[in-house]
């Protein structure tokens, strides 16, 4: 397991450093399939997820981001698709995006499975101009919104897990992309998409021996060009597999809390709050706040899954 750990750093240390472009979210062990499609069906059900993050709360034109991902394993267990919602508001400008994520597993020793991934998809950005205030009330460059074209993006990724592990590495969008301005008077360049690179890992063991108390480290490494290398890592603690809560740490910029809890085996709903203490931004904010909600549908006895599941 420390070589496998080891050997996925460092190979995403290989990478330059990058621009963070993309939304986070402090529950990313929960959202898995947003940033790795060799996750699609890795639940052996059909499993809808829904995030909302409310960044900087109190903050005028703060980030807001919701995502909906629905992924299940289709016609064998070596076969998985998915499907991956995503809004992306910061202040005028908002991104929105859908993709197909497609995985195909094979069997890596005894209990192992090894998931090569494929995600492609559509993005778009509009920039709503009218509704910031500006000096002159008139000025026509804020007269009306821009909208962008629609631009396809695709990327794969790597995912390997065992039942209390897993690992993966992944590019969920190769092509860095230009949004210019979809209006007949001219191709204003708006702006550009920048390649990012992830590397995750997790796993869960005992704390105690009737394994009522157990402990689940999970570790987000985030590359991509013009900004620092960030590192997400969170420690929950699972209690009778019902209940859960524990610190995170995000290089940088934030540290928090998650808290959730299994309200069955198929629906389970969390709660994170983070601090960001960078560069005193936490004078001006009031934190930042993310829902989760997860269900796995089971529609018959051959579509049962382990239970629980902590990935």
């Amino acid at each position: 397991m420390k070589k496998v750990i080891i050997a996925m750093l460092i190979l995403g240390g290989a990478f330059q450093a990058s621009a963070q472009q993309e939304a986070m979210f402090t529950h990313y062990s929960f959202n898995t399939l947003g940033v790795n499609p060799g996750y699609a069906g890795s639940r052996n059900a059909l499993t809808v997820t829904g995030l909302h993050r409310s960044q900087w709360v109190s903050f005028p034109g703060a980030p807001t981001t919701q995502t909906l991902t629905l992924h299940a394993p289709v016609f064998n267990e070596k076969v998985g698709l998915g499907l991956s919602f995503i809004n992306d508001k910061i202040g005028p400008t908002k991104n929105t995006g859908i993709f197909v994520d497609f995985a195909y597993k094979i069997k890596v020793g005894d209990k192992g499975k090894l998931a090569f991934g494929l995600k492609g998809g559509l993005n778009v950005r509009g920039d709503e101009l009218g509704t910031l205030t500006t000096i002159d009330d008139n000025d026509p460059n804020f007269q009306s919104n821009i909208q962008s074209q629609l631009l396809p993006n695709f990327g794969f990724g790597l995912y390997y897990s065992l039942p209390r592990f897993y690992a993966g590495i992944s590019t969920p969008r190769l092509l860095e992309n230009k949004f210019e301005n979809n209006s007949t008077t001219g191709g204003t360049n708006l702006a550009s998409e920048a390649r990012h690179y992830y590397v995750i890992a997790g796993t869960i063991f005992d704390l105690t021996e009737n394994g009522n108390l157990k402990l689940k480290p999970t570790t987000f490494f985030k590359v991509t060009a013009g900004a620092p290398i960030e590192l997400d890592v969170t420690a929950l603690f699972y209690y009778k597999d019902m209940i859960w809560a524990g610190p995170m740490f995000r290089t940088g910029d934030a540290v928090g809390v998650l808290a959730g809890v299994n309200l069955t085996d198929q629906f389970s709903l969390g709660y994170s709050f983070d601090w960001s203490f960078a560069n005193s931004t936490g004078r001006y904010n009031a934190g930042s706040h993310e829902l989760m909600l997860r269900y796995d549908f089971i529609f018959n006895n051959k579509a049962k899954i382990e239970s629980p599941r902590y990935f």
